[in-house]
């Protein structure tokens, strides 16, 4: 029997690893799950933290274009799972008809939504003009601002396991610290034939307030497509990863099952 594929499109500073809790639960519901790097992501965290130079130049122009071309080689369209800028991608892929239904938590902002300020200036423009250089965070930063709900003992241990550097040209994309926002962080809000789309919130994140959610969900009120917003008490940014993180992934199951979108598409 054909199983659906679930496509997890991993965000900023994490390694495609930070995913393999989600893809085990997935997998044991009966769906097909794949957790594909970014292009040239190094298959271990400590080898590319050693050597993550090949992703130094990436930009979100080339994540996009990437995760569309994997989403567009399944036979089944898969649905799409992303966190942080996986969560814009999912966005901007849903709403080209490109997969089956998109979840997107903690989603970097689209179209003309702002993306504040970072409360610990994890990247600034007066940090070096160099778009091909890396951003590193320490374990004080990670835990500050990306894991701010978790104690420091699991913040040390999340960020051991999952944390890499990321490319200051895609942050730089993103609209970060007041640096010229990407056209492709946009995301066709009116499509009304697009698949169903979740948006989840952490409502303790600070590098994707809960607000910048809300008003992402607000742009999609004139569509006739499914939309739905999930907001999740005292969770963080890390809400994906952290010792919460079943709770988040249970909550899509049942929201695919909700709308339909079954391990088994040929299900009754």
């Amino acid at each position: 029997m054909n199983r659906t594929p679930v496509v997890f499109i991993h965000g900023a500073w994490l390694h495609a690893l930070s995913w393999e809790s989600w893809a085990e639960r997935f997998a044991s519901r009966g769906f097909l799950a794949f957790t594909p790097g970014w292009p040239g992501e190094p298959a271990a965290v400590g080898e590319m933290r050693k050597s993550s130079e090949t992703l130094a130049g990436i930009g979100l122009d080339v994540l996009t274009d990437h995760y569309a071309e994997i989403v567009r080689s399944f036979d089944i369209a898969p649905v799409i799972v992303g966190h942080s800028v996986g969560g814009l991608i999912a966005q901007h892929l849903i709403g080209a008809n490109i997969g089956r239904a998109a979840v997107a938590i903690a989603p970097a902002p689209i179209n003309d939504i702002p993306l504040p300020a970072s409360p610990a200036r994890l990247w600034t423009p007066g940090q070096g003009d160099d778009t091909e250089q890396l951003v590193s965070l320490s374990p004080e930063q990670f835990h500050h601002a990306f894991a701010n709900t978790a104690g420091a003992e699991e913040s040390d241990r999340l960020f051991e396991r999952y944390v890499v550097p990321t490319p200051r040209r895609l942050l730089a994309d993103l609209g970060c610290a007041g640096a010229v926002r990407s056209p492709c962080a946009v995301a066709d809000v009116g499509n009304a034939d697009r698949g169903p789309l979740l948006l989840i919130s952490g409502q303790e994140d600070l590098l994707v307030p809960d607000a910048v959610t809300r008003a992402v969900y607000k742009q999609y009120g004139d569509s006739t497509a499914v939309s739905d917003l999930k907001q999740f008490a005292d969770r963080a940014h890390s809400l994906v990863i952290d010792s919460g993180w079943r709770f988040v992934a249970d909550y899509v199951l049942g929201w695919l099952g909700e709308r339909g979108l079954r391990a088994h598409p040929t299900q009754s």
